[in-house]
């Protein structure tokens, strides 16, 4: 329990970082001279860095338990605190961004190896979306309060708080953080690196995951933690402090829809509980790019709908585990997470070209907006249309004849 504990605040950290930059755009858009591209690019190498990192990490996980590794990567993003809260320009920023995201990287992955040493297949699920439900306070906590700590003391002096929290994390790993007992398969503790990734890329039946895997979290991890500030400030004016109880709220409510998928999963299954969630997510966005400029209420409700449905990650996961075997959890778990992170990167990087371009040829921000809630949708929707192809379990053995 007190390895949750301490693994469960290292995630709240990790989402708290993952959304920030929605609520301090506008004065890092003010003091470092970015354009919305430029803010796009910044989410985009956390998130790019934190899925590379999956690679090392899961080797890392494999030969020396996550006490070790988890602590020795946050101190990658302490610095990475630190020359935020220094930066004077973009690509300082950006290496900056780059390297907290390096030093997030094995926090979940942690939570992850240990759900599936300690506990069987069937309670994985469940013990990635309490980690998952209740970490993602990190998220609203990235709202309204981070809000009054840049209007009380800026935004730089509130980076370098931060770096004061990402230490005492890393000194409670150190102390607290407990390893699994050692794998007595041990031939399978020295796998190779690249030896590991062509294992699971090798499983077919993942190849119609991947998309799915690439795009979902994605569309919902770009919505809140890049562009509800920019959207309801120029297309609904909204100020600071309106805009960080928005924030909050989806932050919040996206903590509430971790949970929510666990019950609907353990009754109909993982793959009917996706598909499910990704249509209601699309029908928002279109709805979004429609409607989303008419009423500041609706925009909020279907920003809402966005978070309560947007996150499956536990059981896009569970799904890719059930044709994993057990001594390719710790890979197979660490190159998912590669694909759900280098997918929201890219999905960053994209809409911050797409509304850069857009905005450039002289759109209005409601047409801007409305294009790129289109562009989520779609991208989504061909994602859900290959993954409906996905079998629901590995086919059964087949039985030796008697």
């Amino acid at each position: 329990m007190t390895s949750f504990v301490v693994l469960l605040l290292a995630y709240i950290l990790s989402q708290f970082f993952r959304a920030f930059l929605a609520v301090i755009s506008g004065d890092l858009t003010r003091d470092l001279g970015l354009d919305q591209g430029q803010l796009g690019s910044l989410q985009a190498a956390w998130l790019i860095a934190f899925a590379l990192s999956q690679f090392p990490v899961g080797y890392a996980l494999d030969r020396i338990g996550p006490r070790r590794t988890l602590a020795g990567f946050l101190l990658v993003a302490l610095a990475g605190t630190v020359i935020f809260g220094l930066s004077r320009n973009y690509l300082t920023a950006l290496t900056a961004l780059a390297l907290i995201g390096v030093g997030c990287a094995p926090i979940l992955m942690s939570g992850f190896y240990l759900a599936a040493r300690l506990y069987s297949p069937r309670h994985f699920a469940t013990m990635s979306s309490f980690l998952i439900g209740f970490g993602s306070i990190g998220d609203p906590l990235s709202g309204a309060p981070l809000a009054y700590f840049l209007s009380a003391y800026g935004w730089r002096a509130t980076v370098f708080g931060l770096s004061g929290i990402v230490a005492f994390i890393a000194l409670l790993v150190m102390v607290l953080l407990k390893d699994p007992p050692p794998l007595s398969d041990a031939p399978q503790r020295h796998v190779s690196l690249l030896g590991g990734i062509k294992q699971i890329v090798a499983k077919r039946p993942l190849w119609l995951i991947f998309p799915i895997t690439f795009v979902s979290y994605g569309v919902t991890i770009s919505i809140r933690g890049l562009w509800i500030a920019p959207y309801l400030q120029k297309v609904h004016d909204f100020d600071l402090a309106a805009t960080s109880y928005a924030a909050m709220a989806m932050g919040g409510i996206i903590a509430v829809g971790a949970l929510l998928v666990l019950p609907l999963y353990r009754r109909i299954g993982a793959k009917p509980t996706v598909i499910a969630f990704a249509v209601a997510v699309i029908l928002a966005c279109f709805a979004l790019a429609l409607w989303g400029d008419a009423s500041s209420r609706l925009a909020v409700g279907l920003l809402l709908a966005i978070g309560l449905f947007g996150v499956t990650y536990a059981v896009v996961m569970a799904h890719a585990r059930a044709f994993m075997t057990p001594q390719e959890i710790g890979r197979g778990v660490t190159f998912m997470n590669f694909v759900f992170m280098g997918g929201a990167g890219v999905m960053q990087w994209l809409s911050g070209r797409l509304v850069n371009t857009l905005g450039g040829q002289g759109y209005d921000a409601p047409t801007t907006f409305g294009w790129l809630f289109v562009f989520m949708g779609v991208m989504l929707a061909v994602a859900l249309a290959i993954y409906i192809a996905a079998p629901a379990e590995p086919k059964p053995a087949a039985s030796t004849p008697t």
